[in-house]
């Protein structure tokens, strides 16, 4: 299996200088699903990899917005979890994808 040029799965949205931002679909075709990942460099030639998703409580089907509250003021944090699910093409466009743009954006400086 090779990495594919368009991708499947992974769509370039935008590129500003030292950053590019994909979106990565899930399968199931849900958009609230799919991430958003911004991948951006530095002076220092340090890459910063960010995922945007739409985040859902663990254990979401036994908690409400008041027990979270409740976990945050005696806690200090809430746990939250973001999965997408992902063909082996895709999966492997995406590491290709990560690849490529950390080496273009490394280029760039």
């Amino acid at each position: 299996m090779k990495a594919e040029t368009p991708a499947e799965g992974i769509l370039k949205r935008n590129e500003w200088g030292d950053s590019v931002w994909y979106q990565v679909t899930c399968v199931c075709g849900d958009a609230h699903h799919d991430h958003n990942v911004w991948i951006e460099t530095d002076d220092n030639t340090e890459v910063t990899v960010t995922t945007y998703t739409r985040q859902r409580s663990a254990k979401w089907w036994e908690r409400n917005r008041w027990s979270a509250i409740w976990t945050l003021l005696t806690r200090g944090y809430v746990e939250y979890e973001a999965s997408i699910i992902m063909t082996q093409q895709q999966a492997l466009n995406y590491a290709e994808t990560l690849k490529t743009a950390v080496n273009a954006l490394g280029t760039k400086k």
